[in-house]
């Protein structure tokens, strides 16, 4: 996947669209970004007008979601993690959980941030 920029405003309105809004009416964060999410491939318009995330999307969520992660358990080992973000990031070997409870940076875990906080 090509290094997408997107702004706080796009990646909420994919969210709403990942959550449910089913066209780009529904929502003023989503009217004002379904155009250019969707000539981006993030999103797609269905032949009754609704709207749905694309794969490139709904990978493009996780992600963030993934790097979310990432910065909370660097900040608090203890932070609130969903499930399919800790399977992942374990299998990874990012994370590795705590005897005290909640999961730590592993070094593979503290290198990725680092790249990421580079790229920025």
């Amino acid at each position: 996947m090509k290094n997408l920029k997107l702004t706080g405003d796009e990646y909420d309105a994919l969210e709403f669209i990942r959550r449910g809004a089913k066209n780009d009416r529904v929502n003023a964060c989503v009217g004002r970004n379904a155009k250019r999410l969707s000539g981006l491939k993030l999103i797609q318009y269905g032949k009754t007008g609704s709207l749905a995330l694309t794969e490139q999307g709904a990978e493009l969520l996780f992600l963030r979601r993934c790097v979310q992660a990432l910065r909370a358990l660097d900040a608090d080992p203890a932070a609130a993690i969903d499930d399919d973000v800790v399977q992942f990031l374990s299998r990874k070997s990012h994370i590795a959980p705590r005897a005290e409870g909640g999961f730590a940076l592993t070094a593979r875990g503290r290198e990725s941030l680092a790249d990421i906080a580079a790229q920025e």
